[in-house]
């Protein structure tokens, strides 16, 4: 009840806080000087300026706020946003009168007075976490120019990125994810076709634009772009990893690769033709990957790739794998006739990841990206748990072994000294209430755990009773009165 009246008490204050300055949001009517001002409200900082503000007075409020980088000024002389939402910023209102301009606000404890509030969220510390190179959300990517424009030229972990025509621009910078959004740190050499700028990256997703005489510019050349959420189109390029490549059928109209990472899709990634064959780059996540080729309608096995996976009609799939293996191992059941891996990374397939036998038991090497994954082994007919993984996971009535690779997130819960127990239950567990159990260290619990991005409702279970994350003020109500604890994972 006290975390209830904090927040609502806050709520109020910011309220009023943005009422009176945004009294007369619509028209500046009424208003005897020009308006400047600043407010939080419902977790998002605001900026209202007037239109008529003095340049003197806009330069007094960019340093006092040191805003620097927001490029107020250059919205003002163009109109153009895309510096402010570089930055973060969505236009709210933009009329002959009045900007008024947000973005939300993160956790800001400790954080105190708006300057120092608009500083911490425009700082390029979180760029990492809202532009990751690999997520576990991304499981292939791939390019898609159009028709006409090459794909950006890649000589070993350098690529070429190139900006058609402009040849009147006078300065053409490359900003993107790879240099934190910096307008300036990445000069473009002109050409006869255009600019050219040459980036070291690694394999995996990447978001960019071009900074053309000041203005931020999308690849009108490149069909993949993104918004990022914060009102912000950029467009996206995806280094590849990966060459798949069918050699021959010439004769060929149509060739497209489909697999486990696309959901089989037989008509989405199109191969190009090559002078000995078909061909295409593409990105793909660390994991095991299923795939064929299908050729005019044909679906056909990968002849260059010698190991296969049933396929359940009586076929093969190829295979491809990126990243370490992880072992599965299951001592004992010497005189079972077989056993079979099965989980959630797989589809729960019972055909298809048969393990091997050993003189102790059965084991299987199996490659996993980063997440979090159910399973179990079918022992004959009878489906056993891992019992070296005391890790579970209720399910549709089943408990399942739970495995986590690459973590990404500690929970922490400070104090509790007297506690026997404590589990973390939440929707990446599908709420079990005493499989994961967090481990004492020094004065606080903690548990790693894998999170994709977006928001995350949890709860700890301290000897049997629940409670909502006391150093955690986001929370929501559930059905039960009693509410979850609330975390977001940047993308």
């Amino acid at each position: 009840m006290e975390i209830r009246q904090r927040i609502f008490h806050r709520y109020l204050l910011v309220r009023l806080c943005l009422l009176l300055l945004l009294s007369g949001i619509s028209s500046l009517e009424g208003f005897a000087q020009p308006w400047k001002g600043y407010a939080v409200l419902d977790g998002k900082q605001y900026i209202t300026l007037s239109k008529a503000l003095p340049l003197a007075s806009l330069d007094s409020f960019i340093t006092q706020f040191d805003l620097q980088e927001l490029g107020l000024k250059h919205f003002f002389r163009t109109g153009k946003p895309d510096s402010l939402q570089m930055m973060g910023w969505k236009v709210e209102i933009n009329n002959k009168d009045l900007l008024t301009i947000n973005k939300p606000l993160f956790a800001l404890d400790g954080i105190h007075g708006p300057a120092d509030q608009i500083r911490f969220t425009e700082k390029g510390a979180d760029f990492a976490e809202r532009f990751p190179v690999v997520s576990s959300e991304v499981r292939y990517g791939y390019n898609r120019f159009r028709n006409g424009s090459l794909p950006f030229e890649v000589e070993r972990s350098t690529v070429r990125f190139f900006l058609r025509g402009h040849q009147k621009a006078r300065k053409v910078m490359l900003s993107g994810s790879f240099n934190n959004w910096s307008p300036d740190a990445l000069q473009m050499t002109k050409t006869a076709e255009g600019w050219v700028a040459r980036v070291s990256l690694e394999a995996g997703k990447y978001w960019y634009k071009f900074v053309i005489d000041g203005d931020w510019e999308i690849d009108a050349d490149n069909r993949l772009r993104e918004n990022d959420g914060l009102g912000n189109t950029n467009s996206v390029y995806f280094r590849p990893n990966t060459v798949f490549t069918l050699n021959g059928h010439a004769s060929a109209k149509k060739v497209y690769l489909a697999g486990s990472f696309n959901n089989w899709n037989p008509s989405e990634l199109a191969l190009l033709k090559t002078p000995t064959g078909w061909q295409l780059p593409i990105y793909l996540a660390d994991g095991t990957h299923t795939y064929k080729y299908v050729v005019d309608g044909k679906w056909m096995e990968d002849d260059r790739q010698k190991e296969r996976l049933p396929d359940g009609a009586g076929g093969y799939n190829s295979v491809y794998r990126i990243g370490t293996p992880h072992l599965f191992s299951l001592k004992g059941y010497t005189a079972a006739k077989s056993v079979v891996l099965s989980g959630s990374f797989n589809g729960w397939r019972e055909d298809e990841l048969a393990m091997r036998r050993t003189a102790t038991g059965w084991e299987l090497p199996y490659t996993l990206g980063p997440g979090n994954y159910e399973y179990k082994f079918r022992v004959d007919n009878t489906w056993v748990l891992d019992p070296t993984n005391q890790l579970t996971a209720d399910r549709d009535g089943k408990t399942n072994s739970y495995l986590i690779v690459g973590a990404n997130h500690t929970f922490r819960l400070k104090g509790f000294p007297k506690a026997k127990n404590i589990f973390i239950a939440g929707d990446f567990n599908n709420w079990s209430p005493a499989s994961l159990a967090l481990k004492r260290v020094g004065d606080e619990w903690i548990f790693p755990v894998h999170l994709s991005a977006g928001k995350h409702l949890y709860k700890y279970n301290v000897d049997g009773q629940w409670i909502v994350d006391p150093d955690n003020k986001l929370w929501e109500e559930n059905e039960f009165g009693t509410g979850n604890s609330v975390i977001w994972i940047e993308k």
